[in-house]
């Protein structure tokens, strides 16, 4: 079982994280980071119209639970990456009303000097976890900010859900690659014509410590990278599409990374940091005699606790903070029988008082 006292310490949620931002001369060794955004995840950076660059992310921009939190948004360089624009949210003209809101943002350049945007979203909210309704959407843009949805998904999964895509043009082609599940499971991998209509190829393979959660560049215009997680930051890359090189390690460790070629011997990452310091000692803000058990769990999971829980509200929520179910309920046990195996946060919260729980779904 884990405790209150240890996972309000230990736990992360994506808006304790900021986004950093590090220059290389190869791609491969990068020098101290910066911040680049502040309760951020997910990015994703291109060059576009030249000599700007814009990078889409999903912002958490306080206070929660408002239009504006969570929210995929935008921020902009005309300087080579030297300085940015403040952020602003997106907004995407046409999405249906019962739609989940866009996740999981890449970027790329069409048709001359217009955008596309690939992101997560589903026909309605998934139940119990992501699911086989999530899948890869996009919408098409002139400014960046303002775009318009493309009716039907571009890759749509019959038995699992889709997310964190990656799309790239190389080599007379579109690119899709999303994560399979656990490192070890490697990425699908589609292709297609014209962006908007995908075809599977081979899976890409991968082991525990290459993680394909990230984003595709065109190193010199004739390699095809992509740079995902892991222990550090890696890449691997493919001079056709299909043959793969190996793992590359970078030097630095973080998460979803995102990487752009400036120039022939300058490159910009942007990736996840390091959480925030968000340690709570106030004894009277958090439930600190509750548990979960059992951990992991495979069906029903309890919140044992000697204070009295006649009623609380909760909310799950996956490992990159999206929200998969919240409610209100009476009694000490859930079911998590119909999620999909993995690391979960559950939130409950009772009268002033909140707890936050780390669990493991087997």
């Amino acid at each position: 079982m884990l405790s209150m006292t240890t996972l309000v310490n230990a736990q992360s949620f994506p808006w304790q994280n900021p986004l950093r931002i590090a220059w290389s001369n190869d791609g491969i060794i990068f020098n101290a980071s910066t911040i680049f955004q502040d309760s951020a995840g997910v990015p994703s950076v291109i060059r576009w119209k030249g000599d700007t660059l814009i990078c889409a992310f999903q912002w958490f921009r306080l206070p929660q639970n408002t239009p504006t939190w969570d929210r995929v948004s935008v921020k902009f360089s005309y300087d080579a990456g030297l300085s940015w624009t403040s952020p602003t949210p997106i907004v995407v003209n046409g999405l249906p009303a019962n739609y989940q809101r866009p996740f999981d943002p890449t970027l790329t350049v069409f048709a001359g000097d217009s955008l596309r945007i690939y992101f997560s979203s589903s026909d309605g909210i998934p139940m119990g976890g992501l699911n086989q309704i999530v899948n890869c959407y996009s919408a098409k843009s002139d400014d960046g900010i303002h775009y318009t949805f493309e009716p039907n998904a571009r890759v749509d999964h019959p038995s699992k859900p889709l997310i964190d895509p990656a799309v790239i043009y190389f080599n007379g082609g579109w690119h899709y690659t999303a994560p399979i599940g656990a490192p070890q499971d490697g990425a699908y991998h589609q292709v297609s014509p014209d962006g908007l209509n995908f075809s599977p190829v081979p899976n890409i393979p991968s082991d525990n410590q290459h993680n394909w959660t990230g984003n595709m560049m065109l190193n010199h215009e004739t390699e095809m990278r992509f740079y995902g997680s892991g222990p550090f930051i890696w890449y691997n890359s493919t001079a056709n599409g299909g043959v793969w090189n190996g793992f590359v390690n970078t030097n630095i460790q973080g998460g979803d990374p995102s990487v752009v070629q400036i120039s022939a011997n300058s490159y910009w990452m942007i990736y996840v940091g390091h959480p925030y310091s968000t340690g709570s000692n106030e004894p009277d803000s958090v439930l600190s005699s509750a548990k979960v058990f059992p951990n992991p769990a495979t069906s029903i999971m309890q919140i044992l606790s000697t204070e009295k829980l006649t009623e609380y509200e909760y909310a799950i929520f996956d490992i990159n903070g999206r929200l998969l179910q919240e409610g209100r309920t009476g009694t000490n046990s859930m079911s998590v029988k119909g999620m999909p195996n993995g690391i979960y946060f559950l939130k409950i919260r009772v009268g002033e008082k909140a707890g936050f729980f780390k669990f493991i779904k087997n």
